[in-house]
């Protein structure tokens, strides 16, 4: 039996807004991204710079990243990438940093990965040592620089904010945490108190993973009302 042009195009409707949201989804997350995306300040942590291929017609072949001069870091060691040469390269700083009796007069201010190729659909990351992170302020930007085989450059340096209104191309952030303050534990409505939430630090994957599943039950809501609809339209005409 063929189905009624309402139904017919209250599926086109479904399909289209199911692709609109999971194109939106794409965009949002294919930034250049730190990961995890918290860390302890005066401590040393491993962060890994998660660099996803946004073109369907060229390849990642450079990755560039920035660390703060106003708030260098003393140590800083990269992990090879296989197929992948690194580049690490130091400033001098105006203000030198104290380090156990002796003073530090540059430190590391850009690493550059070039040479391999993200291809599309993929993703690659790069993992960096560093510490002791700084003190005394909240939060830690990587203004980075993206190049395709194409020639074409994008530049992830916009200040990210709060993260309620991200601008369209965000630097990667790593917030920083007093050293030794703990997640604050959460109360329950009947006074019992619940444990804390995850601590920040988990995989940048976890949100994508849930972005993905939500998209699948609205997808999937969808087409239970496109179905229903389609069934009473063809009863009714029976």
């Amino acid at each position: 039996m063929l189905s009624s042009p309402p139904a017919r195009r209250l599926a086109t409707l479904a399909s289209l807004a199911a692709l609109s949201v999971i194109g939106l989804a794409t965009a949002a997350s294919a930034h250049v991204t730190v990961n995890p995306g918290t860390a302890e300040q005066g401590g040393f942590t491993k962060v890994s710079f998660r660099v996803p291929n946004e073109r369907d017609d060229a390849g990642t072949t450079k990755i560039q990243v920035d660390l703060p001069t106003d708030h260098p870091v003393a140590f800083v060691s990269v992990r090879p990438v296989p197929g992948w040469k690194v580049k690490v390269e130091k400033s001098k700083l105006k203000t030198p940093l104290k380090m156990e009796g002796s003073q530090l007069t540059e430190a590391v201010s850009r690493i550059t990965w070039s040479g391999g190729k993200i291809d599309p659909g993929q993703f690659q990351e790069f993992d960096v040592s560093m510490g002791p992170l700084p003190t005394g302020v909240d939060r830690m930007l990587f203004k980075a620089e993206q190049t395709y085989s194409g020639g074409e450059v994008v530049k992830w340096d916009q200040d990210p904010g709060d993260g309620q209104n991200e601008p369209e191309h965000p630097a990667p952030a790593l917030k920083l945490t007093p050293k030794g303050v703990e997640p604050a534990a959460a109360k329950s409505p009947a006074g019992v108190t619940a444990q804390p939430k995850a601590a920040a630090t988990s995989d940048a994957s976890d949100g994508t993973a849930r972005v993905l599943g939500g998209i699948g039950i609205a997808v999937g809501v969808i087409g239970l009302g496109v179905g229903g609809y389609g069934i009473s339209r063809a009863r009714s005409r029976a």
